[in-house]
């Protein structure tokens, strides 16, 4: 019980601070690597709860996936931060509401439970049932159409990203089919006599 604590209060406290380092450090690259490390130890977390399914989907789908995205997005794409950051002060009281708006609701989660310990338990898992199996039955049940949604939410959001990067820059030689196709004898090959003791000019 006590490894247990100590467990718990290491992974948590580690991930809260990396999620600190992610909002505040200064260099981009930093911050994916700290947010690397909080999902690393929020998936530490999970096992110490007994979801080890969940803790392999964040390894695997957030640090594998997501995060390294966010790290190659970062490191190949010529962002202008400088310039991102100079409308910081005109984003500032929308930001400050919604980060009172959160505080708010995560006090009264933490209120509620001190006030009442078994307020937010949800029902039991069924007997001889494993965490996977269990997820799966709550998730393609219950929420299948919450399930469905958010996948084709997820669709769109990939489509609207590869349409947004796909900017056609003056000056770069791309391949056009069509015209490829419509090409003629004519246009394609220049016939030149060349004379002896000459060549082209």
């Amino acid at each position: 019980m006590i490894i247990n604590a100590i467990f718990f209060y290491l992974f948590a406290g580690v991930c809260v601070a990396s999620a600190v380092m992610v909002v505040t450090a200064r260099n981009p690259v930093h911050s994916v690597l700290f947010l690397i490390l909080a999902f690393v130890n929020a998936a530490g977390l999970f096992v110490l709860l007994g979801a080890e399914f969940l803790a392999m989907i964040l390894i695997v789908v957030y640090v594998g996936a997501v995060a390294v995205l966010f790290l190659f997005v970062v490191m190949m794409l010529d962002v202008d931060f400088a310039e991102l950051r100079q409308g910081f002060l005109n984003y500032l009281p929308v930001g400050a509401l919604v980060g009172a708006v959160l505080l708010a609701e995560l006090l009264l989660i933490v209120g509620g439970w001190a006030i009442a310990p078994g307020t937010g338990h949800t029902a039991a898992a069924p007997a001889n049932v494993s965490n996977t199996q269990a997820l799966g039955l709550v998730l393609y049940t219950r929420y299948v159409y919450f399930f469905e949604a958010a996948g084709i939410i997820l669709l769109v959001a990939m489509i609207g990203a590869i349409v947004m990067a796909l900017q056609h820059k003056p000056g770069v030689r791309r391949q056009n089919i069509a015209e490829q196709v419509a090409r003629r004898r004519e246009s394609a090959i220049e016939i030149v006599n060349v004379k002896p003791g000459q060549g082209l000019p």
